[in-house]
């Protein structure tokens, strides 16, 4: 079972990672994709590097953010690994997405200020490429670019929030047959509804 468990946590984990890193080489040693309209008036493929937060947000230095990133993944993968004999499927799979879409922007933060010249560890940018650029009016409809590990951080949490009974599991305790003991130690008569 403990095996099982593993493989179903690290095979989504491994095909996010995966696939994030090559969409980002992709797209970084590809110049032409790098400003690629996809769907006219829906889609593009906008390449950026994001030195802050989720959804560009700068408000730590990108080496503090990074060291965050790392310290939370690892506290993350703690708990799931502490607890993996015990979790079901779905539970398993979502979190193989958020651990492969976080090792996936940890990558980025770590590596690319050496692959890209301008930083060391820990002042990676992370690569961002994908835009929904669909506007109603002058207002873009959703105006951040993400990336492929964003994705499996996102279908996750989506995921989690729609199926949480499939996801966490149903832990209840049944009242009817549950009694109380009186202090002396006998079971007391339950209380009137």
């Amino acid at each position: 079972m403990h095996k099982r468990n593993l493989l179903i946590l690290f095979i989504p984990a491994v095909l996010v990672l995966s696939l994030d890193q090559w969409s980002k080489w992709l797209i970084r040693t590809t110049p032409d994709l790098q400003n690629t309209t996809i769907i006219d008036g829906w889609l593009r493929f906008y390449y950026t590097q994001n030195p802050g937060m989720a959804l560009g947000i700068e408000w730590l230095s990108t080496p503090v953010i990074s060291t965050i990133a790392i310290l939370a993944t690892l506290g993350i993968l703690i708990y799931i690994l502490r607890g993996i004999e015990k979790a079901n499927t779905a539970y398993l799979l979502c979190m193989g997405l958020i651990i492969g879409g976080a090792l996936g922007n940890i990558l980025d933060r770590i590596f690319m200020g050496y692959v890209e010249g301008y930083g060391g560890v820990l002042e990676g940018h992370v690569v961002d490429f994908i835009y929904f650029s669909l506007k109603i009016g002058d207002w873009t409809v959703f105006p951040y670019i993400f990336n492929v590990a964003d994705i499996g951080i996102s279908a996750a949490i989506i995921a989690m929030i729609l199926f949480n009974k499939k996801v966490f599991g149903e832990h209840h305790v049944d009242e009817s047959t549950t009694t109380v003991e009186s202090e002396s130690g006998a079971p007391a008569s339950p209380a009137p509804e």
